[in-house]
């Protein structure tokens, strides 16, 4: 075959796992890999519009504004979900250099070291937690220093928060007296605790995959990136994976990769590409035109994602939060702090507390999440205006999610046409399982906020308020008011049998010369926010395909 552009790999996607990707794979000076981006560049621009873009990427409170904008953002909507009152839930990807990692929450948890043991279990060898801490270790630069839980030098920054807060240090003595003990480090070998969330920030900016990997690396002769280039399919001569065709500025194009082909879209792209190309269910193929190459139904299946609830709180007249913060004088002020010192409130990631804990006591490990701030969006303006603006009066929330759910989606394409958005069934709370923990969740909400600490600052309960006390009724409004934590995985899973999609080494079963390497790969969600651990797996896949051995980078 002989393509537009020759490579010895294509990463298509450059997200979490495609900028770690082209990083590694370009170190030697002489391996020539070509990335494709669907999405623009986030560096400076002079398109006015970009601009405005790409500097709300790199500030962090700006997360809240690339969440809705289709300029770096694919804005998928799932199909009415059955367990949360037929509700479309919109799931903001990101489309541009970094991927999600440019438009996320900036926050950093690698998740418990049981998830990876349990993956080895499910028969993934060699990714245990001790498989991957060495990788862990390699990506991060924790200021903090070195431990033997953290690392120094690596590219990805880790930080404390810069702004600390009132409610926000009382929500910690709540959480202690409600019997989550205070912690240090939630990354180290246990979770269960409450801290202030550690950032991908780096001197008060964003630390995505695109500035911790590829900005420094994209002047290498052997790396070239190739942005608004969106891959059609993957091409094959019989069954091994030769090339990608992709359109870019109007124009349909082909690459060749000598060595492999690598699919670094996410959960969403990635499974929907195979199913582009081929690889998937036969019948799902056949009904949308597309020529079955391999006939495996389980692409695009075992979706999960973590679903978060918001319990709201009204504090009393003349307590400050984050609200009043965003508004006149003190937002001005709080820019000024920011343009000088990249401290205050525009340094803000998407939650100050982080609180794991569990749903009975007879667990091993924490099954829930909170996600807490001083603050509280005006849901009017959020559910019909798609606007995240703080209401007027002083606020807090808390928003848990399970964090292994048991309930399962999909990913299935609705059109041979790739610029036709798949398919999205999240099927939320479908499990028992997962309806008694979203209840327990609310619960502890409650609870902690009972306690003598955080109380006196209440005025009181907004949502989901005193009425509702029955589980039944925090379970319908658990259905009714929550969404998308952004952390979809699993639909082109790892290991053996009918419902893996890649084996061990993450090389896409029933081809050749054809790997996916991205957050769909977990067989099982882990404990945690995913951005840590999806470019854990890309530093690992990086030493898989060099042929290196991970015990050396533990020496």
């Amino acid at each position: 075959m002989n393509g537009d552009i020759e490579a010895d790999y294509i990463i298509v996607g450059a997200g979490s796992a495609g900028c770690v990707l082209a990083n590694r794979l370009t170190a030697d000076g002489k391996t020539r890999v070509l990335l494709l981006e669907a999405g623009g560049d986030d560096r400076p621009t002079h398109n006015l519009g970009q601009f405005m873009s790409n500097l709300m990427i790199h500030t962090p409170v700006g997360y809240s504004q690339t969440l809705k904008d289709p300029k770096v953002n694919w804005l998928y909507t799932t199909q009415p979900d059955p367990g949360t009152g037929g509700r479309p839930h919109v799931w903001p990807r990101g489309k541009v250099l970094g991927g999600s990692s440019s438009i996320n929450g900036l926050l950093y948890i690698r998740g418990q070291h049981a998830d990876y043991d349990g993956w080895r279990q499910l028969g993934c060898d060699g990714w245990g937690w001790d498989d991957v801490k060495p990788y862990f270790l390699r990506a991060e630069n924790q200021e903090r220093g070195a431990d033997a839980e953290h690392a120094q030098g690596g590219p990805l920054n880790v930080s404390d928060v810069t702004e600390t807060h009132e409610v926000s240090n009382a929500v910690i003595d709540a959480c202690e007296q409600a019997g989550i003990p205070r912690k240090a480090d939630l990354n180290g070998e246990d979770q269960e605790g409450v801290s202030w969330y550690q950032l991908t920030v780096k001197n008060g900016q964003r630390c995505s995959a695109a500035v911790a990997y590829l900005h420094g690396v994209m002047g290498r002769a052997n790396l070239r990136v190739e942005t608004n280039a969106l891959a059609s399919r993957v091409i094959f001569e019989g069954k091994r994976a030769v090339g990608v065709a992709f359109t870019q500025n109007g124009a349909t194009r082909t690459a060749t990769a000598k060595a492999e082909v690598i699919l670094a879209g996410g959960a969403v792209n990635s499974p929907q590409l195979l199913q582009l190309s081929g690889i998937g269910g036969g019948e799902l193929l056949r009904d949308h035109g597309v020529a079955v190459l391999v006939d495996r139904p389980s692409v695009g299946e075992n979706l999960q994602d973590h679903y978060m609830m918001g319990a709201r709180f009204r504090l009393k007249p003349g307590v400050i939060s984050i609200n009043e913060m965003s508004k006149g004088a003190r937002m001005v002020g709080e820019v000024v702090k920011y343009v000088f010192q990249r401290k205050g409130l525009l340094s803000l990631s998407a939650a100050h507390i982080a609180a794991f804990c569990k749903s009975r006591p007879d667990l091993a490990g924490p099954d829930l999440q909170f996600h807490i701030l001083p603050a509280t969006m005006d849901l009017e303006k959020m559910f019909n205006e798609q606007k995240m603006q703080m209401e007027d009066l002083p606020g807090l929330t808390m928003a848990p999610c399970q964090l292994r759910p048991e309930s399962r989606g999909h990913i299935r394409i609705k059109s041979a046409d790739p610029t036709v958005y798949p398919s999205i069934l999240a099927n939320y709370l479908a499990d028992p399982l997962d309806q008694e923990v979203a209840v327990a969740g609310l619960r502890w909400c409650r609870t902690i906020a009972a306690q003598p600490a955080l109380a006196r600052y209440i005025d009181h309960e907004m949502n989901p308020g005193p009425d509702l006390a029955t589980d039944e009724a925090l379970l319908e409004y658990a259905r009714m008011s929550g969404s998308t934590l952004y952390h979809p995985v699993g639909t082109c899973q790892m290991g053996a049998g009918p419902a893996a999609v890649v084996d061990t080494q993450l090389r896409v079963i029933g081809v050749e010369g054809l790997r996916v390497i991205d957050a769909s790969v977990m067989p099982r969600l882990v404990s945690g926010n995913t951005n840590a651990p999806t470019i854990m797996i890309a530093e690992k896949a990086a030493d898989m395909i060099l042929g290196k051995v991970a015990a050396s980078l533990a020496a």
